[in-house]
């Protein structure tokens, strides 16, 4: 409405007063409500054909859509592991939580009899260290017992030598073979002792320790495991729909407990999804627009801070079908991120809200370069200039939505 209003002060009103001043023809004698048509016609059609290459400029240089979203971020609550809720921290089906706050507790009993069990198992290694020290000990004394035996079979053999070689046949020879096999096993004797030694040492300094830091991480993996069954809050934030009680069964597959809301979520992003028609024009930096359904008779100015380079629409994931393009029934948007160009600009805004937003293409950068003819440049001021209009409907729309809403939409 506003750009036929601008166009037929350019057209049909300069077209009426000719035939006014010119032609001496009056409204409501020669110009009628039947003969308009006829001695306007030039006027009209001129007005007609602007009008539509305006409102066209307009919306192709300075875009507007109504899908614009303040989108945030929710975490579903499920625990790492399944089980019986054992206990409820939060009191009521919402409410804030500070970070590292438990919000649910399952029951560990499983899990506090693991913690149990690894400890008995240090407990026992410790003890096994205790006794391993005790059979060097005893091992030790053997050799001491084996060596003290070697060396009286060795005296005694040699006694035995001494007195056949004074007076052979003294000694029967089989008695000195028996002492010398006798001394060949008190040395065997003093290396088993020796080998057991060794095995109580290596016991003590390597087998038991490695039991011992065996049993101490299963100690560590149950006591985490026991710390998965206290659900907590990984940041600050506010717990919804939570609905949980004593006895339910939480699956982390399937049964969420809630829903989790970080602080800060949707309180300084709007996402708006542009036409594709749209996708040569809007850029980073442009600045813009957004009026917001939560936040009536206010325009928030804001910035193009992210475009994204793909339209939703045509994602597909790999599977054992082939893709038809007639399947994507509804044409995609392109998605621009549009943040406040002044801090605490969506202060106000709830999260979620829907909103209208338009975008201003400004080509003043371009100008003031000089790299442009000067008819080319005032083509370009007329582009940035007609973008008053675009921002006009924007705030006429955000003065009469409430109107719309509580009084003409028939909910009330």
């Amino acid at each position: 409405m506003l750009e036929l209003l601008l166009c037929s002060l350019l057209t049909i009103l300069p077209d009426y007063l000719y035939r006014r001043y010119a032609q001496g023809k009056r409204l409501g004698k020669e110009i009628t409500l039947y003969s308009v048509w006829f001695e306007l016609r030039w006027g009209i059609t001129a007005c007609l054909m602007l009008t539509v290459g305006l409102i066209t400029v307009i919306f192709y240089n300075h875009p507007s859509t109504s899908n614009a979203t303040v989108f945030f971020r929710v975490v579903p609550i499920l625990p790492e592991t399944n089980g019986r809720v054992a206990e409820i921290y939060l009191k009521g089906v919402s409410g804030e939580v500070q970070q590292g706050a438990p919000i649910f507790r399952l029951d560990s009993s499983k899990q506090e009899a693991a913690v149990e069990t690894a400890r008995r198992k240090i407990t026992e290694a410790e003890a096994a260290m205790v006794v391993a020290r005790s059979d060097i000990l005893e091992a030790e004394g053997k050799i001491q017992e084996a060596k003290s035996a070697y060396q009286q079979a060795v005296d005694e053999l040699e006694t035995k030598q001494e007195l056949n070689r004074r007076n052979p046949g003294n000694v029967a020879l089989r008695d000195i073979e028996k002492l010398t096999v006798g001394v060949e096993g008190r040395k065997g004797s003093i290396a088993a002792a020796t080998a057991g030694k060794e095995q109580a040492e290596a016991r003590i300094s390597a087998l038991l320790p490695a039991e011992k830091a065996s049993a101490e991480a299963e100690l560590a993996q149950a006591e985490v495991d026991l710390h998965k069954t206290v659900v907590r809050a990984g940041v600050e934030g506010r717990v919804e729909q939570f609905t949980l009680r004593v006895g339910d069964i939480v699956n982390p597959f399937m049964r969420p407990a809630g829903v989790f809301i970080p602080e800060g979520a949707g309180r300084g992003r709007l996402l708006a999804g542009f036409g594709q028609i749209e996708a040569q024009v809007i850029k980073v930096g442009m600045v813009a627009e957004a009026a917001c359904a939560s936040k009536p008779w206010t325009v928030i100015p804001m910035v193009v801070t992210e475009v994204q380079d793909y339209i939703a629409a045509g994602q597909f994931r790999g599977g054992e079908q082939l893709i038809d393009a007639q399947q994507v029934t509804r044409a995609g948007t392109i998605l621009a991120h549009l943040e406040p160009l002044y801090e605490g600009g969506l202060d106000g805004v709830t999260p979620g809200s829907s909103c209208l937003a338009n975008a201003y293409t400004s080509n003043h950068d371009l100008i003031a370069s000089g790299k442009v003819s000067t008819f080319k440049g005032l083509v370009l001021h007329g582009i940035d200039a007609v973008g008053l209009v675009h921002a006009l409907i924007l705030r006429i729309q955000a003065l009469v939505y409430p109107i719309k809403t509580l009084v003409l939409s028939g909910g009330h």
